[in-house]
């Protein structure tokens, strides 16, 4: 007996029986009675959840909107209730957005629970029965029939050609084909081949399975478990907003204090004045206008991504995907078509090589780099003709391509017989079919017998290659047939694995005129073979672009894939990644410990046989060494890792409901280019966001500095109150939305990603936003006192303070457009028409501040003549050419520090 330690999949059947108590006639009643007592009810443990409104009030605990509550409450009690219900929807949306992720945290769990059979066929007490799956418990007797979900963690007893797709958690394309025998010890999820999971599905064939495990104890509840323990993990740019709100906060209230004090305490000023004041200027250093900014930017994002098949669901993915260091990408269907095809024939005296991808039955054919006609090659045609004849596929056009239905290693035989111009129907009425062998595991081949109109028969045979040599006695050459040569062959099978193609081997012989059915009796011997074709599942050639694109963005990209390690090796390699590096296997890697994981986890760009447990230690070695990650996935396997992820990126067409759940993304087209785009995409909005803090911060901070000054300098106050959250709603309402629509500048992706931990204002940035805030405040101050000195009233004074302010704000939103480059030409001004027409509406409401009689009772405003405006707009202008020239001379020695280097 085996030890009762191991697993079950490495002990006979006859000793799981025999550990559980059990036998081949299925529990007594009464026993599975007290074993459901004992175990539980096979379901997935439900987590606890947070009431809907404590959820709700959660998303309020921070301290940029703490600050926003704040603002809200000081405009309400001025009665400055359009601020006030502008600053409220900020809030609102924010709370709803972060309420929403959450709920889809709990959604995840919740389809995987949904994975579970509801009904199972069990022998008990020697009869048939179907019941309800949760009452399964270890030890029962399942039978599995095409179709069925397997319900439980089963050992199988006995197995009929049975075949479990099993992607959802192993991520192999292809169904695995099951049998009783023990696996070994360390064997990785997807070679357990005596084993069916919970949650997968049976596609072909019969089977008997022993319950060995139920609801948690099973692979199914493992990942669930997993899934439930990954934290949700903040964002880079929450978490870089989340820091510029705290510093934010202090600096606001420390100036306003200080104001408040110098104004009372040093200067004297009246204390009630002063409070009103430190109110307007808490209003108007706070940028309330970002939050609602930064969630129209992310939101327009969503609708540009979602036009270029990425649907993000949790709006801070738009911008994380921005600082993305690292991509790990599954490779079936993702990388690859998942379209098997057909790229090598090779038969005894010559290798041809046939074009084209996918299943569209269009390519060329070539032998020694020359074009080759099927026509003309008829050894080419009787193997292209035996594998279209051998086949229980179809090949289907639909409007939207082509389509498979059936085997896909099949589909690609059909497809190869269609480049060559054979037509399956042609085919059919010449030698139709009369009898056939399926696939089964244990003899690896399919065959079938032909009538052809002479009365001659022909048996067709398409298999592994090992065992349709066994079976061929000679193989056919252009000078006729010859005895086959085993080591030939055999050498060819090792040049065409080198290359990463799946093999098979296709064989023919001649069969009695009279024999009408075909048994295993036939294929003993006697067999002619005719070609040995290599198939694979090409990659998608916009993948190899958009791989180029992210290795020069300084993006590594990654493959973590179930398949074999030589085939992910090669086809990462025609990707263009790890190209002459290993693959690391999931075996290997459960050997490693954390810190060397980590040390090696940078250098290899290729996982092969991965488990769910592998992949979420991968990524989170990449998180520890700094790395922003992105990880895409499709089946119940990858949730845990997709939500551990900073981005997690599900599959629409082929990915499990549990991937899509836990996923920050979904593509809808499964096509790796699609995210490439969305990294473009998210780079962008990340400038956006930075350029708008860029402008909203310097035309708060200018005011703040003018209404110190004058309290330092003990003059009359440059701006009253009311005229500072004047200025503050206007620009807010108008020339703060103008960057949300900004085109990426050029170059965007050539740049490397943003350090992760790098703040969102350089050193670079905080300088310029000091000196426009230094510039700002001078001219407004500078324009306000010549006016005094000229004998202009305090009044109109003030209205040309007001109006410098303004149309300094809209020059410099000009210059906001780009970050370093110059905007002194015709794109710079006409390039985005939502800052010509902010610009226009501002301007209309200033005439109206400036001229109706109304405002100027409610403001203070005074109206301007001709001259007047010709002051404020050259002191505007002096804001705009003074950061101009700022940005010229960091682009000039940003080229000599270049120049430098070279």
């Amino acid at each position: 007996m085996q030890n009762p330690d191991s697993p079950w999949h490495e002990r006979p059947a006859q000793d799981c029986l025999t550990s559980l108590q059990a036998s081949g006639d299925g529990l007594a009643a009464q026993e599975a009675e007290e074993r459901l007592q004992r175990h539980g009810a096979n379901l997935l443990p439900q987590a606890r959840k947070r009431a809907p409104l404590l959820r709700f009030l959660l998303q309020f605990h921070n301290v940029l909107l703490y600050l926003m509550l704040g603002a809200s409450l000081i405009t309400a009690l001025l009665g400055h209730w359009v601020d006030t219900g502008v600053i409220a929807a900020a809030i609102l949306v924010n709370a709803i957005i972060g309420f929403i992720q959450e709920g889809r945290a709990e959604a995840a769990l919740d389809s995987i629970r949904r994975m579970l059979s509801s009904r199972a066929t069990v022998l008990r007490d020697g009869q048939r029965q179907e019941m309800d799956a949760a009452r399964l418990v270890p030890g029962d007797i399942v039978l599995l029939a095409s179709g069925d979900k397997v319900p439980a963690d089963l050992r199988l007893l006995d197995t009929r050609n049975l075949k479990i797709e099993e992607a959802a958690l192993t991520g192999e394309s292809l169904a695995s084909e099951k049998t009783s025998d023990p696996a070994a010890k360390d064997a990785p999820l997807g070679d357990r081949y005596c084993m069916a999971y919970s949650g997968t599905l049976v596609v072909y064939g019969q089977g008997t399975g022993l319950v060995v495990a139920t609801g948690s104890q099973t692979e199914l509840g493992r990942i669930n478990s997993m899934l439930a323990k990954v934290p949700a993990i903040s964002t880079p740019l929450l978490r870089q907003i989340d820091r510029f709100g705290r510093w934010l906060a202090l600096v606001i209230l420390l100036m306003v204090a200080a104001t408040y004090a110098l104004g009372t305490l040093w200067r004297g000023n009246d204390p009630g004045e002063m409070f009103l004041m430190a109110v307007a200027l808490t209003a108007a250093a706070i940028p309330e206008g970002l939050p609602a900014l930064m969630t129209v930017m992310l939101a327009l994002g969503v609708q540009r991504m979602a036009r270029h098949h990425a649907i993000v669901r949790r709006l801070p993915a738009v911008e994380t995907l921005g600082s993305v260091t690292v991509i790990c990408s599954d490779k079936t269907g993702t990388l690859t078509r998942n379209e098997m095809t057909v790229q090598r024939l090779i038969c005894a005296d010559q290798q041809v090589q046939i074009d084209g991808v996918g299943y569209a039955p269009l390519g060329a054919f070539s032998c020694d780099a020359q074009p080759l006609d099927p026509a003309s090659s008829p050894l080419l045609l009787d193997a292209c003709r035996a594998g279209l004849l051998c086949n229980n596929a179809r090949l289907l056009q639909e409007a939207d391509g082509w389509r498979i239905e059936g085997d896909p290693t099949e589909g690609a035989l059909l497809v190869l017989a269609a480049k060559a111009g054979l037509q399956l129907a042609d085919e059919e009425r010449l030698l139709p079919r009369i009898d056939s062998i399926p696939f089964e595991s244990e003899h690896r081949f399919t065959a079938s017998l032909h009538a052809a109109k002479d009365g001659s028969r022909q048996i067709f045979v398409v298999g592994a290659p090992e065992r349709i040599l066994e079976m061929c006695t000679s193989h056919s050459a252009g000078n006729g047939e010859q005895p086959v040569d085993p080591d030939f062959w055999r050498r060819r099978f090792a040049d065409v694995a080198a290359h990463g193609l799946r093999m098979l081997a296709i064989a023919t012989r001649a069969a009695p005129p009279d024999q009408q059915r075909l048994d295993f009796s036939d294929m003993q011997s006697g067999f002619r073979l005719l070609a040995l074709v290599g198939i694979i599942d090409p990659p998608r050639e916009e993948a190899i672009a958009a791989v180029a694109e992210c290795h020069a963005a300084g993006i590594r990209v990654k493959m973590i894939t179930g398949d074999h390690a030589e085939t992910a090796r090669i086809i990462a390699a025609q990707l263009g990644i790890g190209i002459g590096k290993p693959a690391l296997t999931g075996a290997e890697l459960a050997l490693m410990s954390e810190e060397e994981l980590r040390k090696l986890v940078l250098e290899i760009d290729v996982f092969a046989r991965t488990s769910p447990e592998h992949k979420l230690r991968l990524v989170r070695a990449l998180q520890a060494c700094g790395e922003v990650v992105a990880m895409t996935g499709d089946g119940v396997n990858d949730a845990p890792t997709l939500k551990c992820a900073d981005v997690g990126v599900a599959m629409g067409h082929k990915g499990t409901e549990a991937a899509k759940e836990a996923a920050a993304m979904v593509l809808t087209d499964d096509n790796f280019a699609t995210i490439s785009n969305a990294v473009r995409e998210g780079r962008a909005i990340y400038d956006n966001i930075r350029k708008s803090i860029l402008f909203m911060l310097p035309t708060n901070g200018g005011q703040v500095l003018i209404v110190i000054a004058a309290i330092v300098l003990q003059l009359a106050l440059p701006l009253t109150p009311a005229q500072v959250l004047w200025i503050n709603m206007v620009t807010s309402c108008t020339l703060g939305l103008a960057l949300i629509a900004e085109p990426a500048e050029s170059g965007l992706m050539s740049r490397p990603p943003r350090a992760p931990g790098a703040p969102l204002l350089t050193r670079l940035l905080v300088w310029r936003l000091v000196l426009i805030s230094l510039l700002m405040a001078g001219c407004g101050l500078g324009l306000f006192l010549w006016e005094l000195q000229r004998g202009t009233s305090l009044e109109t004074a003030r209205t040309m303070t007001v109006n410098t302010i303004v149309l300094a704000e809209m020059a410099y939103l000009f210059s906001s457009r780009h970050l370093f480059a110059s905007v002194l030409n015709r794109e710079g001004f006409l390039g985005n028409p939502w800052v010509v027409l902010t610009v226009l509406v501002c301007l209309g409401l200033q005439l109206l501040f400036t001229y109706s009689p109304l405002l100027q009772r409610l403001f203070g405003s005074a109206p301007l003549d001709a001259d007047e405006w010709f002051r404020a707009a050259a002191a505007a202008l002096i804001v705009l050419l003074g950061a101009e020239l700022e940005k010229g001379l960091v682009r000039r020695q940003r080229l000599r520090l270049s120049a430098r280097e070279d």
